[in-house]
């Protein structure tokens, strides 16, 4: 079976049988050459090579998308592919799963490519004082074996249907054994693009492979510069003024502009996106329920889709499933704005009023510090008196995400739930950026991870999205479409990818000059 969808997947079992992915369909109509200049927003002083620490949208796309390859790929079609694995096969119980490797693969120092480097770079991530996001995910593996030089098997704790996906995480990035401090000082990987300059926070130089097992199936340009522009405002002028070829995350206040200049393109897709507000539920007052629901009916989510995302998006009902997953539940109950209600559960909590701090920044989503500001007047209403702190873009993530009480934030979203609700709601998982912790939720985690009947699982899915709305310590006001823009004389397939921004972070591989 080539081209495995998440739909298919289920529907097949989920689990017995070889999975094989014959990887990505040959553009015969793409053209070689050129330098792709990108500007992106999400870069960092504190960038690196890690995989375990990459969190935004430059690192994710000089790594993932470029210098490096996982072992699957979600193609722009939303179909399972091979990268660096050509199959997998599991047992009946979707428990052991076996992954052939790619034969014949080098990395950018002349490593041959094989079972050992995938071993030790999966175990990175478990490693002592490790806090990879993609943690749960390894920890999840009780046992790893080494079958062949190309062959390796991965013996769960228990099953998981959805397995292959998460090894498409952009954290999974394979590295090579006995030399991994190497390559992350280097950038060395078995990606289309050798890492020549890497300048943390400013700008990344990479020059195409030659010889390359994705020949003739992606990587078009010669070279790719990718340059930090935080700036919404500057990034935008970038791209009308040809400084660069593409960039990630429109300004919705310049797109008008952007609109009426005919050599610049402004592509959008609907995927599982979504803009939050975590609280630090071992922290008062929001180690308190009433509290968080109190909160959660203080924000006037309509007016945010309407100003904010300018339409570019929906509500969101304070759960973290979107509208492109399998099993979302569109049917919950709409947390409203309810200036009564949240004056209620301020009741329940004992309180006549509320006053906590809101910490929020351009780094976190355009309009964040604006949303922040909106959220503000609307709580007003209801006894609640948010202070906005204006945090500096530079070291967000390190300094303020999962560090102050009260924060905006935001996620991609994932492709299935187990992977979005073990990556934000599992406990200890490392960026479970609210530390909500519910015994029933965590029960029902576990269970839905390993069952293959896709009726009971959309039953288990959909209380744990209720759970999340209801009690959770997130408020999630609004799903974000994928809004980004690129030069005219960029080309794609046609089809451009949902799972991240930038054709799911992808577009370095997929996109060529007309």
């Amino acid at each position: 079976m080539t081209n495995i969808s998440r739909r298919g997947l289920l529907r097949s079992g989920a689990a017995a049988g070889v999975l094989a992915a014959t990887g990505l369909p040959v553009m015969a109509q793409a053209k070689k050459g050129g330098r792709l200049r990108l500007g992106l927003a999400g870069a960092n002083t504190s960038d690196s090579w890690d995989g375990r620490t990459h969190s935004d949208t430059f690192m994710i796309m000089a790594a993932f998308g470029c210098v490096f390859d996982c072992l699957t790929e979600i193609s722009a079609s939303g179909e399972l592919v091979g990268e660096l694995a050509e199959s997998w096969e599991s047992t009946p119980d979707a428990k052991t799963w076996t992954f052939k490797l790619r034969e014949g693969v080098t990395f950018h120092n002349g490593k041959p490519f094989g079972a050992d480097d995938v071993i030790e770079s999966l175990n990175m991530h478990v490693a002592e004082g490790s806090k990879s996001a993609a943690q749960p995910i390894v920890a999840a593996i009780s046992e790893m074996k080494k079958l062949g030089e190309h062959e390796v098997q991965m013996v769960l704790e228990s099953g998981n249907a959805d397995f292959p996906f998460l090894m498409s995480d952009y954290h999974l990035l394979m590295y090579p054994a006995g030399q991994v401090d190497e390559a992350i000082a280097k950038g060395i990987g078995t990606g289309m693009y050798r890492a020549e300059t890497l300048d943390p926070g400013v700008r990344f130089l990479g020059k195409r492979v030659d010889s390359h097992y994705k020949d003739g199936k992606a990587g078009w340009f010669d070279e790719v510069e990718i340059i930090a522009i935080n700036d919404a405002s500057a990034r935008m002028n970038a791209l009308m003024t040809g400084q660069v070829d593409a960039v990630n995350r429109v300004d919705f206040k310049t797109e008008p502009l952007m609109k009426a200049n005919p050599m610049v393109k402004i592509f959008e897709v609907t995927g599982n996106q979504h803009f939050t507000f975590p609280m630090l539920t071992n922290l008062d007052p929001f180690t308190d329920v009433n509290v968080r629901r109190a909160l959660k009916h203080a924000v006037n989510r309509q007016e945010l889709v309407d100003k904010i995302l300018q339409g570019h998006g929906a509500v969101a009902n304070d759960h973290h499933i979107g509208p492109a997953n399998q099993y979302y539940a569109a049917d919950l109950e709409q947390n409203e704005y309810d200036p009564d209600k949240a004056r209620f559960y301020l009741k329940e909590a004992g309180m006549d009023g509320l006053s906590v701090d809101l910490s929020a920044s351009s780094a976190a989503f355009a309009g964040a510090v604006d949303a922040a500001q909106l959220y503000q007047a609307s709580a007003k209403n209801c006894g609640i008196d948010i202070n906005v702190v204006q945090e500096p873009a530079d070291g967000y993530w390190s300094n303020v995400w999962i560090k102050k009480p009260w924060c905006a934030s935001y996620w991609s979203g994932r492709v299935t739930e187990d992977w979005m609700f073990s990556s934000v709601n599992e406990a200890g998982a490392p960026w479970n950026d609210s530390k909500w912790v519910n015994d029933r939720f965590q029960k029902l985690l576990i269970e839905a991870r390993a069952t293959l009947d896709s009726g009971k699982r959309r039953e288990m899915y959909r209380e744990m999205q209720e759970l999340d709305s209801k009690e959770g310590g997130t408020v999630i006001p609004m799903y974000a479409n994928f809004v980004d823009a690129a030069s005219a004389k960029l080309a794609n397939s046609g089809t451009i990818g949902n799972v991240f921004q930038m054709d799911s972070s992808r577009l370095i591989e997929r996109w060529w000059f007309a």
